[in-house]
């Protein structure tokens, strides 16, 4: 046996201590930071050939790995836009650059522009389910503009008692060009009524504009034709305007006043569902989904590249990654206003501690017996 050797694999078994040391350093410090998964040192053996006779001592190695497959404790807040993934897959978010990570770290807030950052500067990715392409999900973008009205239906039972001359005045609201909501006024006046077979005309105005006449069986009280056309409002908005009448009874009835388009609203919530679709609630109180969250997974998390920033890439152990949506890639649910803990144990760490010191301990007394007997060889000569 060499004393040489002994001393290296007293030396090897202090770095690799301290190598463990370092790790449970990392994790008390990360502790509390969220979506990070401990570090963990595992040792081999270093074997250094020997003889009959005379044994050679080796060595140890580290190998230092992540146990980023073990889910954290999930912590709830009040952000809708704090998220955890309860079960497999990661959070696919970008750098500044462009460049694709993964990350269990989902505390998001929107940036200047709206776009959602966490706290690292890594931006969240979705699909925009309006245009189909991958974008950091924004969520100021997603105001919602007025859209004119461009179409509109209208419905109603006009009294087959009234005489001729009888008005009735009825009104339509639409959305304008500039996104406000206006009324057209709508006038029925009975004009004519044949006693001997009991057909009746009615004349319709609309705005002031005459639109058409409305001729009824008498028999059936229904129109003899549709009654259709385009109404020219201010700002040269037109509406094409499908009108539906009957001609019963002695009352007037309203049946359908409907005219399409929106008023431009700003979102008020966001609410993100456990498969990761992002809604918006507008102000009107309508809901519209706008991204789905990408997620990303592979087949050996834990081999995983980890990066500063709580993210990981991939490495030539981890195989490939997958993108998608949380059904095509079998990610986890997401949890809207939770955040992942880190899988750090102080108390397993601070055990782990005290057995590296104390073989620390024993690997520098180890060397320092070698370095005694090597004092004692060199005063053999003495």
């Amino acid at each position: 046996m060499s004393l040489y050797g002994m001393m290296k694999t007293g030396v090897s078994g202090m770095n690799a201590q301290a190598n463990r040391l370092s790790t449970v350093a990392d994790n008390i410090a990360n502790s509390g930071t969220n979506g990070y998964k401990k570090a963990r040192t595992e040792f081999s053996t270093l074997v250094v050939p020997s003889t009959q006779g005379s044994y050679n001592s080796g060595g140890v190695t580290t190998t230092v790995r992540n146990s980023i497959s073990d889910q954290g404790v999930l912590q709830y807040t009040t952000s809708v836009t704090d998220l955890a993934i309860e079960g497999d897959g990661f959070f696919k978010v970008q750098d500044a650059n462009g460049q694709d990570y993964l990350t269990r770290a989902g505390s998001f807030v929107p940036d200047d522009t709206g776009r959602l950052v966490n706290a690292a500067g890594f931006y969240l990715m979705g699909t925009n389910l309006e245009t189909g392409a991958e974008e950091a999900i924004s969520i100021t973008a997603a105001n919602r503009l007025p859209t004119p009205s461009t179409e509109g239906d209208f419905a109603a039972n006009l009294p087959a008692s009234a005489d001729v001359g009888y008005t009735h005045t009825a009104s339509l609201s639409y959305v304008d060009q500039t996104g406000n909501t206006q009324v057209m006024e709508i006038v029925f006046e009975k004009v004519s009524e044949d006693t001997a077979t009991g057909e009746a005309d009615w004349d319709i105005t609309v705005d002031g504009n005459a639109f058409g006449t409305a001729s009824f069986n008498a028999s059936t009280g229904t129109l003899t034709a549709d009654l259709s056309g385009t109404v020219n409002l201010p700002q040269g908005q037109t509406v094409d305007l499908d009108v539906s009448l009957s001609q019963t009874g002695n009352e007037y009835k309203l049946q359908q006043a409907e005219a399409n388009g929106a008023l431009g609203s700003e979102i008020d919530t966001i609410q993100i569902d456990t498969d990761g679709t992002v809604y918006a609630q507008y102000e009107d109180g309508s809901f519209v989904a706008l991204y789905e969250i990408q997620f990303g997974t592979v087949t050996s998390p834990d081999q995983l590249e980890v990066l500063s920033g709580n993210v990981f890439a991939q490495s030539p152990n981890s195989g490939p990654v997958f993108y998608g949506n949380a059904m095509e890639v079998g990610a986890g649910k997401v949890v809207s206003g939770a955040l992942e803990n880190s899988n750090v144990d102080i108390a397993e760490e601070l055990t782990d501690m005290i057995q590296s010191q104390r073989s620390y301990t024993a690997n520098s007394k180890v060397f320092q017996t070698g370095s005694e007997l090597m004092e004692l060889l060199v005063n053999l000569k003495r």
